[in-house]
């Protein structure tokens, strides 16, 4: 017959297409699986190595072709503050700095953190060695902890 199309011809073209987007929606909803998976274990770094000082974790979702909604992001607040003394400005600055770089694989967000949290721990340092050095000129004993 010609000019005619056969009816199975018909419906094995649409089945390989079906096929073909069944295919391609398995494989993006397999990698959104991968990067919520990879996106909770980077956020619960932060959150387990910033204790205290971390806030809750919020998540960007995006939906996936069968419907569902998969975590593509995430963020998890750090509290930026200073001690009542620089010794204990230090400590908060190095837990800072030990939360935003825990992931395997730190953002530059996160770099961006720590290194606010180096420069906090800088000045605390600079701030506990004036309190020591005019501790000597005034006589006082200051002890020192490493």
């Amino acid at each position: 017959m010609i000019g005619s199309v056969q009816p199975d011809t018909a419906y094995q073209g649409v089945y390989r297409r079906d096929q073909k987007n069944d295919l391609k929606s398995q494989q993006v909803i397999q990698q959104l699986r991968m990067i919520e998976q990879k996106v909770k274990a980077h956020e619960m770094a932060h959150k387990a190595a910033g204790g205290e000082l971390a806030g809750p974790i919020h998540y960007k979702y995006k939906k996936g072709p069968d419907g569902k909604l998969y975590i593509v992001g995430g963020e998890v607040p750090i509290k930026i503050k200073e001690g009542k003394t620089p010794e204990e400005t230090i400590e908060i600055a190095q837990k800072i700095k030990r939360a935003a770089l825990a992931p395997a694989d730190p953002s530059p967000q996160d770099r961006a953190v720590a290194a606010r949290a180096s420069i906090l721990e800088m000045k605390a340092r600079v701030e506990l060695l004036k309190q020591q050095t005019e501790g000597k000129q005034t006589g006082q004993n200051i002890n020192l902890h490493v």
